[in-house]
């Protein structure tokens, strides 16, 4: 039987980066779609995971990331699907997902085959993450309506590398 987690990836965030501008128009499309993603997903018991970048903060947590994104200039970004206290969270300081990370141990303790890849940005984690995931042997999923870039022009680039690659599914989350 397959089963799917949702990834949400490096969206609790201060906007506080070289070309953060540059990606909050972009998000503010993406997070309440991914808002409701997060929501069908608690209600049909789909595991939500958090994949979050600690900023190179090597002594915070959750509740810290959580804390300084949303009294950051854009915690409007971040309260819509900030995690619960329940919510499965794991950091990250690279690119992609998995690297020296337990998400491929925790994916496999769930028994999750095919993954649901959400967040930011496009052109790097989502892209890097995906290639990690398909060398997994996971099923990728990137809603092109559920992630957000820097560059639109490479983001569209990354996804047809990620469909052509690594046979992901583009299909929007909202059809």
């Amino acid at each position: 039987m397959s089963r799917t987690a949702l990834i949400v990836i490096d969206m609790i965030n201060a906007y506080d980066f070289p070309d953060a501008e540059k990606v909050v128009p972009s998000a503010r499309k993406a997070v309440p779609v991914i808002k409701d993603m997060i929501e069908a997903a608690d209600g049909n018991e789909t595991p939500v995971i958090y994949v979050n970048d600690n900023f190179g903060h090597w002594r915070s947590n959750r509740d810290d990331l959580v804390d300084e994104a949303l009294q950051s200039d854009h915690g409007d970004l971040v309260e819509p699907i900030r995690p619960d206290d329940d919510a499965l969270f794991v950091v990250k300081a690279r690119h992609s997902i998995f690297y020296q990370t337990p998400l491929e141990y925790l994916l496999s303790q769930e028994e999750v085959d095919r993954v649901v890849l959400t967040g930011q940005v496009t052109e790097q984690c989502i892209l890097y993450s995906a290639l990690d995931a398909y060398i997994r042997h996971l099923d990728v999923h990137v809603p092109r309506d559920a992630v957000a870039h820097i560059y639109e022009d490479l983001a569209d680039a990354a996804l047809t590398m990620m469909e052509r690659n690594m046979s992901a599914d583009l299909s929007p989350a909202r059809g």
